[in-house]
């Protein structure tokens, strides 16, 4: 079911007023590709159905990583090639956080805080395997967002439960396989892995939150293992390519207010709604728009792509893992929204000018497919 409201609905409420928001070159471009995502300025297709023989059109996609419109097919091809380097192995899903203290610096300095975020926890995953004489694995994906959008820096990572010895051979972290290592050993050495950081990075910056810093206790998050393997990346799955707000989350918007739901994790998750002015919802929404080029999906250790090309699938077999091929990538043909069963497959393209003049029948709406 398509959402009735969209986030570019909000951006063509502001029109110019978007400007008076403060917003960076790469955030304004950000929202203009979202604004143009899968309508006429982007161009379309006319597609046929292969069952019906319905004609329709549809506009291309933006492709922006940060729109909520364009992510689905981006998922499930990142799920399949993650499926074929699974271990028998226990994973553990664990939960980096940044203190609040550090968000302003993180308005300012996105990619030195976000870089610095995968830095640490990544040394200090690696501190205690290295306590056990083993090479630890890790996929780490950045996520800068609280449920009302505000600024809530933290790493979802997917963690084995142990690593790999200096013969190769696989290791528990501990034998019974549930237990990957203690959570407040893990924050201690996380705080001082990234304060350590920080303060070589942007001295000036850290005296001025340091003792903030080291006020409270930082938070990690360490989940029990996953039913198997498969279950791993399926979950992770949802945390890959997610984005700050999607459109079903939006509920109404008026001339000047946006109204969207959220979870009250403080209320054990229990949904609630909150209204924000235009400016203030947009505003909120580019806090999440991450740095042109960043990396917001890392994969370390035994897991990284140096290391998976040499000796992923000696270890695979060692653990004796019937290895999964990656299997050929199918073209992507949505289904037809006239009878529901058929294949829509494209016949015609044309760019902003629109279809071409022998396009006379056909459904004239523009259909959401991404393309």
């Amino acid at each position: 079911m398509q959402p009735v409201f969209e986030v570019a609905d909000v951006v063509n409420s502001l029109g110019k007023n978007i400007n008076a928001i403060g917003l960076n070159t790469w955030q304004l471009r950000t929202l203009f590709a979202i604004r143009k995502c899968r309508t006429s300025a982007l161009g379309g297709h006319i597609d046929a159905c292969d069952q019906c023989g319905n004609i329709s059109i549809s506009y291309n996609s933006c492709r922006n990583r940060h729109c909520p419109k364009c992510q689905g097919n981006k998922r499930e091809d990142w799920i399949e090639a993650r499926s074929t380097e699974l271990l028998p192995v226990p994973y553990f899903h664990v939960v980096f956080t940044l203190p609040e203290s550090i968000n302003s610096l993180a308005i300012h300095s996105p990619k030195l805080v976000y870089d610095t975020l995968f830095e640490a926890t990544w040394e200090t995953l690696s501190t205690f395997g290295k306590n056990k004489q083993m090479q630890m694995g890790m996929i780490a994906v950045l996520h800068t967002w609280g449920q009302q959008l505000s600024l809530h820096p933290h790493l979802h990572c997917i963690v084995p439960g142990g690593g790999v010895n200096k013969d190769g051979i696989w290791k528990n972290s501990k034998p019974d396989g549930n237990f990957l290592f203690p959570v407040k050993a893990l924050s201690k050495i996380f705080r001082a892995k990234y304060c350590k950081k920080l303060k070589a990075k942007a001295p000036i910056q850290y005296e001025q939150i340091r003792q903030e810093l080291w006020q409270k206790d930082w938070v990690v998050f360490t989940k029990k293992p996953f039913g198997s393997p498969k279950a791993v990346v399926e979950y992770l799955g949802r945390y890959t390519h997610k984005i700050a707000i999607s459109n079903h989350r939006i509920k109404a918007i008026d001339d000047k207010t946006v109204r969207f739901e959220y979870k009250d994790y403080k209320a054990e998750g229990f949904k609630k709604q909150m209204t924000l002015t235009h400016e203030e919802f947009i505003r909120r929404f580019c806090l999440h728009i991450l740095p042109k080029r960043f990396v917001k999906i890392r994969h370390y250790g035994f897991l990284s792509s140096t290391w998976k090309r040499k000796k992923l699938k000696l270890l695979q077999e060692k653990l004796q893992v019937k290895v999964l091929k990656k299997g050929e990538k199918k073209p992507f043909l949505p289904k037809c929204l006239c009878c529901k069963t058929g294949n829509l497959h494209r016949i015609a393209v044309f760019d902003q000018r629109g279809p071409p003049t022998w396009y006379l029948g056909g459904s004239q709406s523009a259909n959401s497919y991404e393309s």
